[in-house]
C-alpha cells in the first residue's frame, strides 16, 4: 500500500490497524520494555499514584498488561480497531465494561472520570486537524493526571510510515499540552534510550491538574 489513506481514521480501524496489531507480539521482551517504563514514570507520582487510569489507543494492551505490578490502579481503555480490541479481551487483560470502541477525539466518559488518562506512541498517529480535539478529550476526562510517551520533534514533522503518508507525526507534545492547558504542571519527563530500554526512543511527560 502506498499514498495517502483517503480517511486516517479508517485505516487505523480497519485492516491497516488490524495489521499493526498482528505485527505486535507481547513477548517477554516487549513486557520487560514496558515494565521498565512504568517502573520509571511511576516514580514520579511520589506517594500519589492514580487510582484509575485510562489509556487511550491501547492496541493490543502491552502497557495495561504490566501496569498491575507496579500501580493498584482500575484500568480502563479506548481503541478503535476491532482485531485489536477482541485480543484484549480474549487475553483476559480488561472486562468489556472497560474497554471503549473509538478514537481519542471523542472519549464516551465523563469529565473527570479518571484520575489519569494516557497515551503512549499514539499521538504520533494522530492527523494534526484531530490533534487538538483529541488532547482536549484526553485533558477532559482526567481529574488529576495527563502523561504522554511520544516521538519528539522541536517542530512539527510529518513522515512516511509504511508507505503512507499522513500516519505519523513528530512533535512537542509536551509543549504543545503545556501551551494548551494553563491548568497543568509539569511533574516529570524523560527520553526512554531504544540501545538500553527496547522502546522505541520515546520522549515521556507526566502532568498533574493544578490543585488536584
Amino acid at each position: 500500500m502506498t499514498g495517502t489513506p483517503a480517511d486516517p481514521k479508517s485505516a487505523w480501524a480497519g485492516d491497516f490497524g488490524a495489521e499493526y496489531t498482528q505485527r505486535n507480539v507481547a513477548s517477554d521482551e516487549a513486557l520487560r520494555a514496558r515494565t521498565f517504563m512504568w517502573g520509571r514514570s511511576a516514580q514520579a507520582f511520589a506517594g500519589d499514584p492514580p487510582k484509575t487510569i485510562l489509556e487511550v489507543g491501547c492496541n493490543l494492551g502491552l502497557n495495561l498488561r504490566v501496569m498491575p505490578r507496579l500501580l493498584g490502579a482500575e484500568l480502563s481503555a479506548i481503541e478503535p480497531n476491532a482485531t485489536a480490541r477482541a485480543r484484549v479481551l480474549a487475553d483476559g487483560i480488561l472486562p468489556a465494561e472497560r474497554l471503549y470502541e473509538g478514537f481519542g477525539d471523542k472519549i464516551p466518559l465523563a469529565d473527570g472520570a479518571v484520575e489519569m488518562a494516557f497515551t503512549t506512541g499514539v499521538l504520533i498517529h494522530v492527523d494534526p486537524s484531530r490533534l487538538a480535539a483529541t488532547m482536549d478529550e484526553i485533558h477532559r476526562v482526567s481529574s488529576k493526571y495527563v502523561l504522554c510517551a511520544e516521538y519528539f520533534s522541536p517542530r512539527p514533522e510529518t513522515l512516511s510510515y509504511r508507505g503512507h503518508e499522513g500516519l505519523l507525526f513528530k512533535n512537542d507534545f509536551g509543549g504543545l499540552y503545556m501551551d494548551r492547558f494553563p491548568d497543568l504542571e509539569l511533574v516529570d519527563y524523560g527520553f526512554f534510550w531504544r540501545r538500553v530500554t527496547g522502546l522505541d526512543d520515546p520522549t515521556w511527560w507526566l502532568f498533574r491538574k493544578k490543585g488536584s
